[in-house]
This record gives C-alpha cells, structure tokens and sequence, in this order.
C-alpha cells in the first residue's frame, strides 16, 4: 500500500474509533442505503468526517448517507419548523456519504420513519400519519400496507422561464452518451436535472462513475436522473418510465426518491395534457410509486411511496 492509501485508512480508522460504543442502524429503501443513528437527547456531535467513516463501503457500515434521529427543537432549522408545524416533533438530519448535508431524501424519509417505530420513539399504526421536519420543510408520512407513503410537497421548475419556454433549460453531457442531451430541472426541496433517453441500450450504456457535466448548472449543484419511457408510455392509467440517478455528493445509487419524483414531473411534462397523475418509477433497486395531487394551499404536491427495510443494528467496537 502506497503512503497516501496508508495515511487514508488510518484517518478513516481513526475516526471511527472516535465513534466507538454509539449505536446504530442499517436501511434501505428500495436499495438506497443509510446507516441510521437515534439521538433523542440531541447531544451527539456527527463531524463530515464521522459520516464518510460510518458510509465507507470497505472501512465502516457502509451507506449512500447518514441520518440522524434527533428531537426538531434541538436544531435551529428544527425549532423554525416547530414554530409553524409544532407536530413536527422529529427531525431527519441527512447527511450525504461524503459528509456533506442535504435537503431531501424521498427513500430516506421512509427509512427514517421506520427507524423511529422500530426504536419505539414513536408508535404509527398502519393508515396513521407522523408529520416530521427536514430541511427541505415539512413533510407527512402515511403508513399502509406496503411500506410508506410520503407527501413530498409541491414540486417546482428551478429555471421556469426556460422549461415553459422550451420544456428544456439546460445540457447534460455524460460518459457513454456521445452527445449533449436536453434536460429539464426540477426542484423537490433538492435540485435535481432529468435527461429522457430513447432505450434501454442508451441506458445500460450510460457510465455513471464520475457525475454528469450540467450546463448551467443549478446554483447549489444538482442530482441527475437519465430517464427511459415505457412504450406504451401509459398502460390502465398509469405511466411506467425506467431511471438511473448520479446522486450529489454520493454518486449513482440504487434508487432516489425525490429523483424518481422528479423524473416523473420531467416526463409528465414531456407527455402534455391527458398525462395520468399515476407513475410506476423503475430503479435498480426495485420500484416506487408517484402521484400528483392538489394540496391544501392549491398547488400541486407530489406523493412517494414504497418500501423501507431495517437490514441490522449493532454497536460501534
């Protein structure tokens, strides 16, 4: 092993030794994985270099990100949150594999929910709701039958003059593809661009080892979905479309929620008036589902739903 390498793995090993003795979780939601960690007093410290030593696939647990259980009063974003949703009792402070914070993790939302019943800090019956904070705002979760569905909140354009203009607004060039594909970006309390391929083939082909160049890129950086239609794009009212995702701060993952949200809004728009409201996402890691409907405050929301697995819990040595 070369110095570099060395010198890596005992930082690595070193940090996490500072971690020694806390408990913790793994999840996955439709293959996206966290380590999970309860903090119900709020008084664990988790430094970026604590995060990329528990994600670390060959050192540490392993997990596409970290997400912290903690009581929303014990964090300044949390206690903005309480002050018009004091339902909000929990916060799920995500954190991406490489340490970094981030707004929104549609997977990671369900996991997070189930954590908080399998520790028993809090009780949701199936068809009950919980309304927990994150910092891309509010967001309320329904138990049922099959997992969990989450009301993700009202989507947006992050260019809106571009893409109602030209249903597109930006470039994507990425390793596999020969040329620049037109793409359209969309907000979901995180940013995210989605390119639509023609294939399968276009798909498989795509090599998403290194992230995709953007331009322009949005301003705080950007998740990136590449997208096959069905054909029949629609089949008993309900469209089905295929996805890969390059996440910020991770890289590709086996599933995004908020970016299959996303790529369902792109695609939607793409397909015009009569586009159904129902959509089928596939993503490496398995299948979840997206519905449009019209919130209480008149715009229209975007709701996702799938499972959310607890794989093990231990305890740091």
């Amino acid at each position: 092993m070369d110095e570099p390498q060395t010198v890596a793995a005992e930082r690595t090993a070193g940090n996490a030794a500072s971690l020694s003795g806390l408990k913790f979780s793994k999840g996955h939601g439709t293959g996206n994985d966290f380590v999970l960690i309860a903090d119900p007093n709020g008084t664990l410290s988790i430094a970026p270099e604590h995060v990329t030593a528990l994600c670390d696939r060959h050192r540490g647990i392993g997990g596409d990100g970290l997400i912290r259980a903690v009581p929303s009063r014990f964090l300044p974003e949390g206690q903005e949150l309480l002050a018009a949703h004091p339902d909000a009792e929990w916060f799920m402070d995500y954190r991406n594999g490489d340490g970094s914070l981030s707004e929104m993790c549609g997977n990671g939302v369900r996991v997070f929910v189930h954590f908080l019943i399998a520790e028993g800090l809090v009780d949701l019956p199936a068809g009950g709701s919980l309304v927990i904070g994150t910092r891309g705002g509010v967001k309320t979760i329904v138990r049922t039958a099959a997992g969990y569905a989450v009301d993700m909140g009202p989507w947006e354009f992050i260019f809106p003059g571009e893409a109602t203009a030209r249903a597109m607004d930006s470039l994507v060039s990425a390793d596999g593809l020969e040329v620049a594909r037109p793409a359209l970006s969309v907000s979901m309390g995180n940013p995210h661009t989605v390119v639509a391929l023609a294939e399968t083939g276009e798909l498989e082909a795509t090599r998403l080892f290194t992230a995709p160049r953007v331009d322009p890129t949005p301003p705080h950086g950007t998740n990136v979905e590449f997208v096959v239609p069905s054909e029949p794009l629609v089949h008993e009212g309900t469209g089905t479309i295929t996805m890969r995702v390059h996440e910020r701060g991770v890289g590709e993952t086996q599933s995004c929620g908020t970016g299959a949200c996303a790529a369902a809004v792109a695609i939607r728009h793409w397909a015009g008036q009569g586009a159904p409201d129902a959509w089928n996402v596939h993503v490496p890691g398995g299948v979840v589902g997206v519905k449009f409907f019209v919130g209480p405050e008149g715009h229209e929301h975007v709701e996702l739903s799938g499972p959310a697995v607890i794989v093990a819990s231990g305890t740091l040595s």
